[in-house]
């Protein structure tokens, strides 16, 4: 490798700047907002743990609307969650058409390959 050469990983890419201005607009909501960083502890877990006052939890998951997968983590574990009653809501921009989705049922599952058309 060329020593001027930056090494890009997943953290530069296009979902963590969607991820950094979901952060950035529930935190202007009053939101609080616990970043999860993948390691053999965080194994599936969800990107972000939101939490509000008056709106309560929610676990959300930020992912590129024009290319993204779930990890063999996040398919053991998102579906470990959702029987248990636990919410994941997958936002894909800091809009306030994604940001309304935090106010309707969980969403991703609908995110699954076999739900895109």
């Amino acid at each position: 490798m060329d020593l001027f050469q930056v090494k890009r990983t997943k953290r530069d890419g296009p979902e963590a700047a969607i991820q950094r201005a979901i952060v950035v607009m529930l935190k202007a909501r009053d939101w609080g907002v616990i970043e999860t960083h993948g390691s053999q502890y965080q194994f599936g877990l969800p990107d972000l743990y939101a939490m509000h006052a008056r709106y309560g939890t929610r676990w959300v998951e930020t992912k590129n609307p024009e290319k993204y997968s779930f990890t063999p983590g996040q398919m053991e574990i998102f579906p470990l969650m959702t029987s248990k009653g636990v919410g994941i809501w997958i936002l894909t921009a800091a809009t306030e058409e994604e940001y309304q989705k935090l106010f309707k049922p969980p969403n991703w599952f609908q995110f699954l390959s076999i739900m895109r058309p």
